[in-house]
Formats: structure tokens, C-alpha cells, sequence
């Protein structure tokens, strides 16, 4: 290769990936702008999914559509399986959905505004940087992304515009011509590898476009390479399904299957194919297309809504297939957060809500907690294997804090909405309350066992007031938890009147322990054990109404 090659060769890369770069940090900005500007209406339609196979597959479009990647809604929907959110069956409805709402990028690079990305970039970043309402904000964030997305298109398609007089890369790429059936599958997995190292089919689509309106590609091999690129982004969620549950193991296999089955009988039919294409957009079949994007984001969406409709009364056939594939594991599993996959976090307005979910659960623990605790304090004989419930619940509450800590501190760690890092502030609160209330559950179970073990016992006028509050105070942190399940914030007031008669119950059955001890010459001992066991459950008023105080946005 001559020197005068290298330096376009050279000046070829840095054009190309300066473009790509730009075109991923705009795809970027729209995604977060948008998610910022509907966060509220996302929240509501993941919150709406059904096992309505159609009312699913909607909510699939409109979500990627909004978040522009079918990769992270996939991501998405396998951390929200694995969190025991959504069933299998509502997940490869969502994901049908997704594969349609994907080509929704394709149809925005259509738009002939490639030279006005720069303007559109700069006007809309005076916006984001000046204006003080939020939502102006955030929108001309997505606007940004819109000018740098066609920006860093044109970039590209400036860089590959010189390929087209070098006859080595024409010869190269000329290798790549689906022809025939080895042609067709060589494009596909070219398309697929591409797909699959970019992580964003929208970005190996833009590329794809780039190449075929320079000339360097004919308009046969970009839909060739696109049909790879519905394969390639399947592999995210793949990933993202390593050490995730069966559930949403399966919902990536789904996702897969769905791609690959979809491209392969495309295949089989691929010049018919291109002619449907062609004769839909007018044009002679062979003849050259006067709008190569617009066939290319053509031949994408026609692949895409084809194959869901096609898939779509075939959803139970596909769910018993990957049941298969990925079988239930022995002893069963415990749903989690997956707060390790990074892509989680690209959905923060929908992260939040997943996190929110783990603090209910959280919730109906401590509940659980509290009826083995009424159990073991009435029976009469000791029950170790309750005991060991309340113990090993208390670990799990543990654990669930640590992931929701983790969870929501990776999730604020990006460029989020104030509402959401408001919500994840009150969230991380009442995580850290009712992680508080389980280890003072525990602590009255061993006072109990500690009373039992030394062989004393509290006279039955203790007994009595110690079981009365321990009905009070579960009622009340009862009360509590079914309003954060219902988002009730103005359980507050309630809240305030009914912990103040909790506090004066605890007081007087202190002062009436007090004098009776002090004339009674009681246990030392049976007497502190007492006294501990209503701090105990005053404590837990205490941190009862702290999360009141959370959900309703106070402190």
C-alpha cells in the first residue's frame, strides 16, 4: 500500500471512529433525555404488562421506541424475571415487542437532516445548559442526541466515501455479496460479529447505512448485514442472563431463538425478500434505489414486525422450548436484584422501580418476622425450627439492604432525574429502617431465649403487657408497609398519632414494672430482660414511622 493509500486509510479510521463514537454518545443522550422526559409514563406501562400476549408485545415497542435499544429493554426484562417481577410468558411478549421498536432508529436516520446534526447540537446544548426547568433540560438532552446521532452519521459517511476509489477495499468488500446462500449467511454473520462487539444494532445500522449510501456497499449486502445484526443484539441479554435465575435465562434464550429463527427462514426467502422490498418502494427489481436508507430501514422493520407477528401465537410453543433448554434447578431459587449488570442502570427511570419492588419484599419479611415471633412468644414449649426462621430471615433482610444500597448507589452514580434521585434517597432510607426493625425483631427473640435458657419467666401481668404491644406494634408496622405496597403517602398523620400511643403505652408499662419491682424484690435478671424487650418495641415504632416519614418525602 502507497503512502498517499495509508494517510486515507488513516484518515478513513479517525473519521469513522470519531463518528461512531459521537453516534453512540448521541444514541446515549436521546436514550437518558427521553427515560428523564416519560420516566413517569414507563414506570406505569412496565407496571401495565399482562399475559396479554399483544397488550405485552405493545408495551415492548413503546418502551424501546422511548429508550431506543432493544439491547438494554432486554436487559431490562431479564432483570426484571430475575427479580421475580414479570413472568416468562409476559418477557418474550415485551421482547417480541422490543425487536419492533428497535427499528425505530432506522427510520430516524431516514430523515435528510445529516447536515443540520451540528446545528440541531449546538442550539439544543444552550438549552440543556441554561435552562432551569428540568424537563427543558432533559429534553434538549434527547435533542442533543438527535443532532449527534445524524452528526456522527455524517462523519462516518464522509470517512467511507473514500473506500470507493481504493480497489483493494473494493475487492474486499465485494466478497460480501449475498449471491448466494454461503453469500447470504457470510453477510449475516459479519453482521451478527459486528453487532455483537458494538453492543448497539442501532449503531451497526447507521454503519451499515453509511456504507450503502457512499456506494461502498450494495443495497443486497446491507440487508444481509442487518439480518445479522437482529442475531448480534441478542447477545447482550445473554450476558446479561449469566447467573441470573432459570426464568431469565430462558427469557434470553427466547430473545435468541426469536432472532435466529426469524433470520433463517429470511434467508431461505432472501431474494424474494429484496423483491417485496423493492416493488413496495416502487422500484424495478435489480434497478438502483433512489433513498438507500429508506430501503435499508425498510428491510429492518419489515424483518421485524413479520417475524413478531409470526412468533406471537407461537409464544407458548417458544416458552416450553426454553424450558427445556434451561430446566428448573432443585431446591428452587431465590429471586435478586441484579444490580451487577451495569446495563440494568441504563433505565433508571424503570431501575427505580424495580428497587422499590425489592424494599416490599423486604417489607412482607419483616411481617413474616414478626407472626414466627407471636408464635414462639405464646407457645409454651420452646420451637427451634421457628426460631431458626426468624434468625435466617433476619440474614436474608440483611442482604436484600446490601443490594439495594449497591443497587441504587451504581444507579445514582449516572446522570438521572432529580424525581429519581429523590425516590432512590427515600428508597435507600427505607431500606436501612427496615433492615433496623428486623435486627430488634431478633433481639427480642434472643432476650426470649436468654430468659428461657436461665430458666426465669415474667409474671403474668408482664406476659400479658409484652404480648399486647407486640400486637400494637405489628399492626402498626403492618399499617405502615401495606401503604408503601400502595404508595399511600399520607399514612403520615396516622402514623404520627398511633406511634404516640404506642410510646405512651411503653412508658406507663415501664413506670407499673418499676413499682412493682421495687416493692416485689424481683429478678435483677427477668426485670432488665423486660425492660429491654419494650425498648425494643419502641425502637421499632421508631423506625416504623421513619419509613412513614420516607414515603412521605420528609427529612
Amino acid at each position: 500500500m502507497s503512502a498517499g493509500s495509508s494517510h486515507i486509510l488513516l484518515e478513513i479510521i479517525f473519521k469513522v471512529m470519531g463518528g461512531l463514537g459521537i453516534f453512540l454518545l448521541g444514541m446515549k443522550n436521546m436514550s437518558e433525555g427521553m427515560q428523564a422526559v416519560a420516566g413517569e409514563r414507563l414506570r406505569k406501562v412496565i407496571g401495565a404488562v399482562t399475559n396479554n400476549r399483544f397488550a405485552a408485545c405493545l408495551v415492548g415497542v413503546f418502551v424501546t421506541s422511548v429508550i431506543q435499544s432493544s439491547s438494554v429493554t432486554t436487559v431490562l426484562v431479564v432483570g426484571l424475571v430475575n427479580s421475580g417481577l414479570m413472568t416468562l410468558m409476559q418477557a418474550i411478549g415485551v421482547i417480541l415487542g422490543a425487536n419492533i421498536g428497535t427499528t425505530v432508529t432506522a427510520w430516524i436516520l431516514v430523515l435528510k437532516i445529516g447536515k443540520y446534526g451540528l446545528p440541531i447540537l449546538g442550539l439544543a446544548a444552550f438549552f440543556f445548559l441554561f435552562a432551569r426547568s428540568e424537563r427543558v433540560r432533559y429534553s434538549a438532552m434527547a435533542t442533543m442526541g438527535i443532532g449527534m446521532v445524524f452528526f456522527g452519521l455524517e462523519l462516518m459517511s464522509d470517512g467511507f466515501k473514500p473506500l470507493r476509489t481504493m480497489p483493494e477495499f473494493i475487492a474486499w468488500f465485494s466478497a460480501f455479496r449475498p449471491d448466494s446462500f454461503f453469500g447470504i449467511w457470510k453477510c449475516v454473520l459479519v453482521g451478527c460479529a459486528v453487532t455483537a462487539v458494538v453492543q448497539s444494532s442501532s449503531a451497526t445500522v447507521g454503519i451499515t447505512m453509511a456504507l450503502a449510501t457512499t456506494g461502498v456497499i450494495r443495497f443486497d449486502t446491507a440487508v444481509a448485514l442487518v439480518l445479522g445484526q437482529n442475531i448480534g443484539t441478542t447477545v447482550t441479554a445473554l450476558l446479561a442472563s449469566i447467573g441470573a435465575n432459570t426464568n431469565a435465562r430462558r427469557a434470553a434464550y427466547a430473545h435468541t431463538i426469536f432472532n435466529t429463527l426469524g433470520v433463517i427462514w429470511i434467508a431461505l426467502l432472501f431474494p424474494w425478500y429484496l423483491n417485496l422490498i423493492e416493488t413496495v418502494l416502487g422500484v424495478e427489481s435489480g434497478a438502483e434505489l433512489p433513498d438507500m436508507t429508506k430501503g435499508i430501514a425498510l428491510a429492518h422493520s419489515g424483518f421485524n414486525v413479520v417475524n413478531t407477528l409470526l412468533f406471537l401465537p407461537l409464544m407458548a410453543v417458544l416458552a416450553r422450548i426454553v424450558s427445556r433448554l434451561a430446566p428448573e434447578k432443585e431446591g428452587g431459587e431465590v429471586p435478586h436484584l441484579t444490580y451487577l449488570d451495569v446495563r440494568m442502570l441504563d433505565t433508571p427511570a424503570l431501575g427505580i422501580e424495580q428497587s422499590y419492588d425489592e424494599i416490599i419484599r423486604m417489607a412482607d419479611g419483616v411481617g413474616k418476622m414478626f407472626g414466627y415471633l407471636g408464635d414462639i412468644m405464646r407457645s409454651a414449649q420452646p420451637d427451634e425450627a421457628v426460631e431458626r426462621k426468624v434468625f435466617h430471615r433476619e440474614e436474608v433482610l440483611d442482604v436484600m439492604q446490601k443490594e439495594i444500597v449497591e443497587f441504587l448507589s451504581h444507579l445514582l452514580s449516572g446522570s438521572v432525574p432529580h424525581d429519581v434521585m429523590e425516590e432512590a434517597r427515600h428508597q435507600l432510607r427505607m431500606a436501612d429502617e427496615y433492615e433496623s426493625v428486623s435486627d430488634y425483631v431478633v433481639s427480642i427473640l434472643k432476650l426470649h431465649i436468654k430468659m428461657r435458657k436461665a430458666n426465669l419467666s415474667l409474671c403474668p401481668n408482664e406476659v400479658e403487657e409484652v404480648m399486647d404491644l407486640h400486637k400494637r406494634v405489628g399492626e402498626y408496622v403492618a399499617m405502615i408497609s401495606t401503604a408503601v405496597r400502595e404508595r399511600h403517602r399520607e399514612v403520615l398523620s396516622k402514623a404520627r398519632t398511633r406511634g404516640d400511643a404506642i410510646s405512651h403505652f411503653v412508658r406507663e408499662y415501664r413506670e407499673s414494672h418499676l413499682q412493682h419491682f421495687a416493692s416485689e424484690h424481683s429478678n435483677p435478671l427477668s426485670s432488665l430482660i423486660y425492660t429491654d424487650m419494650l425498648t425494643c418495641y419502641r425502637r421499632i415504632k421508631d423506625h416504623a414511622l421513619n419509613i412513614a416519614e420516607a414515603l412521605a418525602g420528609e427529612k
